[in-house]
């Protein structure tokens, strides 16, 4: 029986063409033993229904729960999800099942870094503003939004995965310093990226542009809560990169109207596409992209490839890159 592989269908644009390059697809179609198709419905979250129909998913935002696998028809063997993150699956039941999760870490790594880059510059440019003022006939009035120069700051960054130490490694070149916050760090790599590992009590004091790179665990939900953001400089910016609930939004919100904090960049938020009532929509001084700045024609053929090879790879029996929970393939290769 063929291997059949589903793809979830947030990853089409409207018109229904791929977000991404259709190459990524040429190591499926090389493979006479694979069949594959677009999910036939755009869904929230995997279904046993959808499990039961697919040997391997190629995931984007659909969360995938314990009930998703948690038919006794379920024929999933392999979930690929695009990203680093792997939050919105619950690797423990998917490990119990035997199933082999995957994801991108190598295909993100340089993209994400870039597009915190891109938000740290545009923030101390202070883009908007500026186009703003240019789009109302007031060009006179560029001398009263005056940037910030970078070399004299201090960057902090929280996560010393890959994402952090690609952003440290980009960033030497325009900071006087650079600090981050890792409790599982190694401290070879970080002075490696030509950063100092410190407290983040420590990093949220020194850091003029506070830039979250971690994975949202129980540990790390609310990491940046009201008392971490008020031990912030008022001449700093937070950016996040990461995921939303990881800042304290609210809290957030309210250090900012209050002038904690001179303002933010968010790629991700709390929840997801933002409220249009948010009162950091309304912040001039808060830039909100909808969790895509890292997004580019590069970015997503590298992620939809890595992915869908990880399923190429278990429909042939061997080990994919990327494995979340190695114990699961140890696991069966202990049996058989």
């Amino acid at each position: 029986m063929a291997f059949k592989v589903g793809v979830t269908r947030d990853l089409l644009r409207p018109d229904g063409t791929p977000a991404f390059d259709a190459r990524a697809f040429d190591e499926l179609r090389a493979n006479p033993a694979i069949t594959w198709e677009w999910l036939p419905e755009d869904v929230p979250e995997i279904t046993p229904e959808i499990a039961a129909r697919y040997d391997g998913l190629h995931v984007n935002l659909p969360k995938v729960t314990a009930r998703s696998v948690s038919g006794g028809d379920c024929r999933v063997k392999v979930i690929a999800r695009n990203g680093v993150g792997f939050d919105s699956c619950d690797v423990a039941a998917l490990s119990a099942k035997g199933i082999v999760l995957t994801n991108t870490p190598i295909a993100v790594r340089r993209p994400v870094a870039v597009a915190a880059l891109t938000m740290i510059f545009a923030l101390a440019g202070r883009l908007l503003k500026k186009n703003e003022i240019v789009r109302a006939g007031r060009w006179n009035d560029r001398t009263l939004y005056m940037g910030q120069g970078l070399t004299s700051r201090t960057l902090g960054v929280v996560g010393a995965g890959s994402i952090g130490l690609e952003l440290a490694t980009l960033s030497r070149p325009f900071f006087g310093r650079m600090v981050m916050a890792d409790p599982y760090a190694d401290a070879g790599r970080v002075a490696a990226a030509g950063a100092e590992l410190v407290p983040l009590d420590d990093l949220m004091r020194a850091a003029d542009y506070v830039v979250v790179a971690c994975l949202l665990t129980d540990e790390t939900r609310h990491l940046i809560n009201e008392t971490r953001l008020g031990l912030m400089k008022p001449s700093a910016y937070l950016v996040n990169m990461a995921r939303g609930p990881i800042v304290d939004e609210a809290a957030l919100a309210r250090v900012l109207a209050a002038g904690g904090i001179l303002g933010a960049g968010l790629d991700v938020t709390e929840v997801e596409p933002i409220d249009a009532s948010s009162p950091l929509l309304a912040m001039e001084n808060v830039i909100v992209t909808p969790h895509a700045l890292c997004w580019t024609d590069e970015c997503f053929l590298d992620i939809a490839a890595t992915a869908l090879r990880s399923i190429v790879d278990v429909s042939l029996g061997r080990r994919p890159a990327h494995v979340v929970d190695p114990a699961v393939l140890d696991a069966a290769r202990s049996v058989s």
